[in-house]
């Protein structure tokens, strides 16, 4: 199924059942389970609505069990702790009586303090590279393969992704653990910081485990290797804009144990860091 921006924002819109219990839809985005990125987004969705006044700067969350993207989701908010800077929630994802998705977020108000970071590895900016979307159409032109993984590859996304390597979807090479891409909203949003929070915690799965896979000449799309996310955790230092071009780099420093480790960088195209990633997935041959 296409997944547009309006899409997204129908997805994020969460149905309030009674206070600090909340319904998402289900999607089919990737298959038939749900998307990582979509009940991290709903998840983080949930718990902003009772924090009002305050944007989230960081977040933990653990992958439970898999979801069904034909099923609602519902989300249970706990008021772990309220100071005079920072507020604490925990969000449940259910389906069917039980957890899915686990999630710690931590929100505070803008405060004055030392500042630095490290270099930004920024390329080149977007202007001239190829979204996903005409990257996969080129490589598939010619490949003998149905009409529904077709329609699955070349299906629309909800932010504009320009990668700055081009890699064949179906044959992965080995590659150095290295990801870049530049993104955007392929229209205007509005000036909502929380959404575009809740916007950035979707997309920031996007590809991500994949980039452990890359040594090995492995994807999604392996039959005979188990991939799955086990974890997710995220922390915003700046503001978000998801109307400008950002730019994600994520790499992996190791694999090991069935499991691999994943970290980015979200910049923004004045080289300021905008957001921080981790995630470990399993990896592992059946």
């Amino acid at each position: 199924m296409h997944t547009d921006l309006s899409d997204l924002l129908q997805l994020l819109d969460l149905t309030e059942l009674e206070p600090d219990l909340y319904q998402g839809e289900g999607r089919n985005i990737v298959g038939p389970r749900i998307f990582g990125g979509q009940v991290l987004g709903q998840a983080l969705r949930a718990a902003c609505h009772s924090v009002p006044g305050r944007t989230a700067h960081s977040l933990q969350s653990y992958f439970l069990r898999p979801g069904d993207a034909r099923e609602a989701i519902i989300y249970r908010v706990e008021r772990v702790r309220d100071g005079q800077t920072f507020s604490t929630r925990r969000v449940i994802a259910e389906q069917r009586g039980r957890p899915i998705f686990d999630l710690s977020a931590s929100f505070t108000l803008p405060a004055e303090g030392p500042a630095h970071q490290c270099d930004a590895p920024i390329p080149e900016g977007p202007d001239g590279l190829l979204t996903e979307q005409e990257l996969n159409r080129q490589y598939l032109e010619h490949e003998d393969i149905s009409e529904n993984f077709r329609n699955a590859m070349l299906r629309r996304k909800p932010l504009e992704m320009r990668p700055v390597v081009k890699r064949h979807p179906l044959r992965p090479e080995p590659a150095p653990p290295l990801r870049q891409v530049w993104m955007r909203a392929p229209e205007t949003l509005p000036e909502d910081p929380i959404l575009h929070q809740c916007i950035l915690a979707y997309v920031s799965d996007h590809s991500l485990m994949g980039t452990a896979m890359l040594p090995h000449g492995l994807s999604f799309l392996t039959r005979d290797h188990q991939m799955a996310s086990l974890d997710h955790a995220l922390w915003f230092h700046r503001p978000v804009n998801i109307n400008d071009w950002l730019f994600y780099q994520s790499d992996s420093p190791i694999a090991t144990d069935g499991r691999g480790f994943n970290r980015g960088q979200i910049f923004n195209q004045r080289g300021e860091l905008v957001a921080s990633v981790a995630q470990e997935g399993l990896m592992r041959k059946m």
